[in-house]
């Protein structure tokens, strides 16, 4: 086993990444130990990476723990939590705008990432339409009858397992058919027709959503959704997501929901770091 130690500039706030992720039944989270199990796959190799957090919001420090392939999982891990992202520009961006006040009642929240492209691309999909409760009991019955376990944590079944389910097996955990159909396509575009997410990482959004939208089932919420959450893309503002649309009635106290004309008016000055306007929306609401 390795272990090494990580220190990088803040602001960074690792306990509400925590808190954030604590509600997801798939995720192996201690709040007060401060820890969180990761499950990192490479090529052929899947293990379990421990990450800690040991410093503060202004000083933030980890010691992560991993059993092989140290400078690959460490590579990962930093990407997935974003440590290679330095958050004081973006938060000094955010004291110009109307975002101040959340920007400072929340600084140092991160652009967390799904733990693989593929697990964030299905799950994307699960989560299309229903409420976080169910999305969370479906993708746990998903992930715990067709992914596997090692030592406690679970790890999403892999484009080939997923290529080979039909829709009767999805349908007895409550999928709907069209939801299972689009997943198990999904997974068949990356086995059957050489669909590399991996790949996808090197083109621009834009590019990402004409190859994504050709796919069945994938629409302009669930790409953008993908690049906020699968790749931290940083310019993303979704604005058909109930979410935000709520956070910015609340924000500017409007009586209805803001129209998407309203909202193109609201996010001006936001860019290049609209993702981060989203995501402290969201945080807004919890």
């Amino acid at each position: 086993m390795w272990r090494e130690e990580i220190h990088f500039e803040g602001p960074y706030n690792f306990d509400s990444v925590l808190m954030r992720h604590k509600p997801d039944p798939l995720k192996q989270v201690d709040i007060e130990a401060r820890s969180i199990r990761v499950p990192v796959v490479n090529g052929n190799h899947s293990q379990v990476i421990d990450v800690t957090a040991i410093g503060t919001v202004d000083q933030p420090a980890f010691t992560v723990k991993g059993q092989t392939d140290k400078e690959v999982a460490i590579q990962h891990i930093s990407e997935l939590f974003q440590w290679n992202i330095s958050l004081k520009p973006i938060h000094n961006h955010f004291q110009q705008t109307d975002l101040k006040d959340i920007f400072d009642t929340f600084i140092g929240t991160p652009l967390v990432l799904d733990f693989g492209l593929f697990d964030s691309l299905i799950k994307c999909i699960i989560h299309q339409q229903i409420n976080m409760t169910f999305a969370y009991r479906l993708t746990e019955r998903f992930v715990k009858t067709f992914g596997y376990e090692i030592d406690g944590v679970w790890f999403f079944p892999q484009p080939d397992k997923v290529a080979t389910l039909t829709v009767e097996q999805l349908r007895e955990l409550q999928f709907s058919s069209r939801k299972a159909e689009y997943m198990i396509q999904i997974a068949k575009e990356i086995v059957e027709k050489g669909l590399n997410l991996q790949a996808l990482k090197m083109l621009t959004d834009e590019e990402i959503f004409q190859k994504l939208t050709l796919i069945r089932g994938v629409g302009k919420w669930t790409v953008e959704n993908f690049l906020l959450f699968g790749m931290g893309r940083p310019n993303l503002f979704p604005m058909a997501d109930i979410g935000i649309q709520n956070a910015l009635k609340k924000l500017y106290k409007l009586e209805t929901k803001p129209t998407f004309e309203e909202m193109e008016h609201y996010k001006q000055g936001w860019e290049p770091y609209q993702s981060y306007a989203s995501l402290y929306l969201w945080r807004s609401l919890e």
